[in-house]
């Protein structure tokens, strides 16, 4: 199944979307029943908090920040933002239900090489690193094992997506049938009527741009800024250490943690029930199994041949190594009951019928102290640096509110230095680092820190970190003269004008032209596709695409604010040139991925009806107004 889920990246990269916020946001533990205060939203027996909704929200704000730099904060917290969010997590919530229901797991060898393959974890070589994987791990506040935990539940879903994805079939006739459109050649006149030609014929009438000045007086508001002087404090600043002694202790009353169970190795053949009945695939079975018993050695390429199985069949239906609990029932009891090259009779499960064979084992054992130490001392320093920063937050919060006149007392108190900004407004912008956060924004520019010029309250900004702030200057907010502005006001409102005129005059030829009447001095041909239309305004691609073709000449007319209005005639309509087979390739890609995710839109609307989804709009509310 892993197989075919690397072999088909389209379909990967759709469940990828709705894979990775669960386990990047807060881990598995995120599954389990929260039992906190007012949930937001339940599925089926499992619960989404407001504490957890919280997190992906901001979890998913600084990713789009760390992607796209600057975003305007409106974008990254409004009501569509958080619902999507929440649909998000929704749908991670009936997809893990539904993955524990099939009993679908990830093997330790794919966890092993899933790992590996990240490039994050790779050293100047290209090789993984043991040492850079452990540190950025602890980075994160994340132990290898929690991890680990995470990627073989994130395995165990993507499985799903393969076999979802697998179902979105596009036909040959479609196929080419979107082919052919995306290559068709249209041959396009264009002829423009610049805005620039109708502004002379424009006469603003006396007192217009002074009563749009007072009309629209908040557009030419300057708004308050501010210096500010704040401190940080975070878990890197109440660092704690940890001694042998206590690794030690940790080790000895953990052990059932380091315990690793038995793992048996097998590969199988599968004789799946769906295409031929329970009947026919237990004949088939038997004969594959006489098969199979007359050549042993050729048990690989057996399974090539016969397996029905489309992740293991290509590896000659090798699982890699597992351990108990990870197998459904029969096929579990079936592997584990085997001597090593042994082969199976026939094991009847739910997916049809298998024939094992055991190619490998591990026996129980307990990883020694040696190779968990790094572990250990990692979760025992997080715990630790996590506690401590506990109680020194509840000092540092009451200090700052306590001593309100200034940020001196606490920074010595705590060691930490006092830093200053330039000058900020009251929108969030992530490139004031912790000062772009809206909640300490909203603070600083409260009455208590600019009229009263006391500290704002410590403020949590995420990630263990608090920011406490207070201004350093101000400059309260005001309207831009009209005097200085009235010559950009009139240029504004003569463009806005001729542009009226470039329209109704653009729209009475287009009339012209629909009646019948073409005295136009067209422009050369251009000819465009819908893979290439550069030579078209964005505005007017959509527009000459949608053109009947079935009666030539065709016209349309767009509006292009501020350049004018262009009129375009379609001529011709031609079969594009044969498209080279990377191309090809590429746009049949796109269909099928197209496909799978109308698939996988149809599943996780039948999982959410099957699961079960009450979502608390009151509680919703609450968690976005925070």
């Amino acid at each position: 199944m892993f197989d075919a889920v690397r072999n088909n990246k389209k379909i990967v990269q759709v469940f990828l979307v709705l894979i990775a916020l669960p386990f990047a946001f807060f881990g598995v533990d995120s599954f389990r029943d929260s039992g906190a205060g007012a949930d937001v939203a339940k599925v089926g027996e499992v619960k989404i908090s407001q504490q957890e909704f919280q997190q992906a929200v901001r979890e998913q704000q600084e990713r789009l920040r760390a992607q796209m730099g600057e975003v305007d904060p409106k974008i990254l917290d409004n009501p569509e933002f958080r619902q999507a969010i929440l649909d998000d997590l929704i749908d991670q919530r009936v997809l893990f239900q539904e993955a524990r229901k099939r009993h679908l797991f990830a093997s330790d060898d794919a966890v092993r090489q899933a790992i590996a393959a990240i490039a994050a974890f790779h050293d100047e070589s290209g090789q993984f690193s043991q040492k850079r994987y452990e540190a950025l791990l602890n980075a994160q506040g994340m132990s290898p094992t929690g991890f680990e935990a995470q990627v073989r539940q994130d395995l165990a879903l993507q499985q799903l997506a393969g076999t979802i994805g697998r179902s979105g079939i596009v036909s040959q006739r479609i196929t080419d049938k979107v082919l052919a459109l995306q290559s068709e050649i249209r041959h396009v006149q264009e002829f423009v009527l610049p805005v620039e030609n109708y502004a002379a014929k424009v006469k603003l009438e006396e007192g217009a741009a002074k009563k749009f000045y007072d009309e629209n007086n908040e557009q030419f508001r300057t708004p308050d800024q501010a210096k500010v002087e704040y401190l940080v404090l975070d878990a890197q600043s109440v660092a704690a250490s940890v001694s042998d002694e206590e690794i030690k202790a940790w080790y000895e009353g953990h052990k059932e943690r380091y315990q690793q169970p038995e793992e048996r190795r097998a590969s199988h053949i599968l004789i799946g029930l769906e295409k031929l009945g329970k009947d026919k695939a237990r004949a088939k079975a038997e004969e594959v199994l006489q098969e199979v018993n007359a050549k042993p050695g050729a048990f690989a390429e057996l399974a090539k041949k016969h397996s029905d199985d489309p992740g293991s069949a290509a590896q000659g239906g090798d699982l890699g190594f597992f351990a108990r609990g990870m197998m459904v029932k029969p096929f579990e009891d079936a592997t584990f009951s085997l001597q090593e090259g042994a082969i199976s009779g026939l094991v009847e499960s739910d997916f049809g019928f298998h024939i094992i064979k055991l190619t490998g084992s591990h026996a129980a054992r307990e990883k020694p102290l040696a190779e968990v130490r790094s572990e250990i001392e990692n979760e025992l320093k997080t715990a630790a640096a996590a506690r401590k920063f506990a109680e020194a937050a509840e000092s540092f919060s009451n200090m700052v509110y306590e001593q309100s006149d200034s940020l001196q007392p606490v920074a010595d108190q705590f060691k930490l230095k006092i830093q200053k900004s330039d000058w900020i407004g009251r929108e969030a912008n992530p490139a004031n680092g912790v000062l772009g956060n809206a909640k300490l924004l909203a603070a600083v520019f409260g009455d208590e820190a600019v009229k009263n010029k006391r500290n704002t309250e410590a403020v949590d900004v995420g990630q263990n970190t608090l920011v406490a702030a207070r201004i350093a200057e101000y400059k309260a907010a005001s309207v831009q003269p009209f005097e200085g502005l009235q010559a950009t006001i009139e240029k504004l409102l003569l463009g806005q004008e001729a542009q009226k005129l470039a329209r109704a005059d653009g729209e009475a030829r287009l009339s012209a032209l629909q009646g019948g009447t073409d005295q136009l001095a067209w422009g050369a041909d251009k000819l465009v596709s819908r893979m290439d239309a550069r030579l078209l305004p964005p505005q007017a691609a959509p527009l000459v695409f949608k053109m009947d073709a079935a009666k030539l000449p065709a016209y349309v007319g767009v509006d292009l604010p501020g350049k004018g209005y262009a009129l375009y005639r379609l001529s011709k309509v031609a079969a594009g040139t044969e498209m080279d087979a990377a191309r090809r390739q590429s746009l049949q890609g796109q269909l099928r991925s197209f496909a799978a995710q109308q698939e996988v839109a149809m599943y996780l609307s039948a999982l959410r009806a099957r699961y079960k989804v009450d979502v608390n709009a009151k509680a919703l509310a609450g968690a976005s107004e925070r």
